[in-house]
């Protein structure tokens, strides 16, 4: 558990660059679950055993990235991509995807839009390619005192991924409108990742809550004495996309073609999981250790879907510059890749 570092909202701005150089500083600090690809200039990495390119993809925890499970398992790419190996790596946040993006051992990387839009307006040197997922997410907690924001008390620790997140940037839209100051409850929160915080959370030790999305927000909601303060929509005003694929120019630029076989094999993912869910769900279930049962009904949530389109940057973009987060002049445009 790491906590935020503490700051007026007079420092907000310092706190997010700082953030974003780190892994510049610290280059490795960061692990995935599975190995690196090799290091290349341009476009993708070559395999050094076979000279086949490499692509290397990463993604993070939860029911959100069920298409990229889904696309991994069935091997989807691999017949999109022919002659190309694809590496896989599940990281804990987007500051460690980040870091493996900059260092060159990530080419593609699954995070949601404020991440994305603070590397962004850095300097990183990427682009949105696709939309992902919808999914709700919740600011959950086990204190019965605890029905609005403005029920915290300065000692009630918040979870969240991690600075800049969209759970973090969520949760300073709600805090603007219901508190009066995007950064009201700054001080309270601190840094885990969605299994650790589900721990703590449901183990009622070190955090008073957790904002989380699927499958962890529904196993959380499905525990006695659990209750939702919060949720996604409430904070933003309206529907947004959740997770979105992000692509470093080189690869735009240098292999358009991988990056359009990777949205066709996530339209074959996407379709597996609309029209053949009982194979979605066999296949989900052994990723997430879920019953396949209980699993069923998370799929059938409300709020969570699966698709390309990006829903909600402009709004994500106006808000956060207007409360520090972003300093460079730039839309939507600017920062998606569209299809050719």
């Amino acid at each position: 558990m790491k906590i935020f570092l503490k700051k007026k909202r007079t420092a907000e701005r310092l706190l997010l660059p700082l953030l974003f150089i780190l892994p510049l500083l610290l280059p490795a600090c960061g692990g995935g679950e599975k190995g690196t690809a090799p290091e290349g200039e341009e476009g993708t990495a070559p395999d050094a055993g076979s000279h086949r390119p490499v692509l290397t993809i990463a993604e993070q925890y939860g029911l959100a990235y069920a298409p990229l499970q889904i696309m991994r398992r069935k091997a989807f790419l691999e017949e999109e991509l022919p002659g190309y190996r694809i590496d896989w790596q599940r990281l804990g946040n987007t500051a460690a995807i980040r870091e493996a993006m900059l260092a060159g051992r990530v080419d593609v990387g699954f995070m949601g839009i404020p991440p994305f839009l603070i590397g962004y307006d850095r300097g990183m040197e990427w682009k949105i390619f696709t939309g992902l997922s919808e999914a709700p997410l919740g600011l959950v907690t086990w204190r019965k005192d605890i029905r609005a924001l403005t029920d915290f008390r300065p000692d009630d620790r918040i979870a969240l991924p991690q600075p800049g997140s969209i759970q973090h940037i969520l949760l300073t839209m709600a805090c603007e409108r219901q508190m009066g100051s995007a950064a009201a409850l700054d001080d309270n929160l601190v840094t885990m990742n969605h299994p650790d915080g589900m721990q703590a959370l449901l183990g009622r030790r070190d955090i008073t809550a957790h904002f989380t999305s699927p499958p962890y927000l529904m196993e959380e909601l499905s525990e006695p004495g659990m209750r939702q303060v919060l949720s996604g929509t409430e904070a933003m005003g309206g529907e947004f996309t959740f997770i979105v694929g992000a692509a470093l120019d080189r690869l735009l630029w240098k292999d358009p073609a991988a990056v359009e076989a990777l949205r066709r094999a996530l339209d074959r993912a996407e379709a597996l999981l609309r029209d053949h869910s009982e194979e979605a769900v066999s296949i989900l279930a052994g990723e997430y250790d879920i019953d396949p049962q209980r699993l069923r009904v998370y799929l059938e949530w409300p709020g969570l879907s699966y698709g390309r389109s990006v829903k909600g940057l402009e709004e994500f973009i106006s808000f956060m510059r207007a409360s520090g987060y972003l300093e460079r002049e730039f839309g939507s445009r600017d920062v998606v890749e569209e299809e050719k």
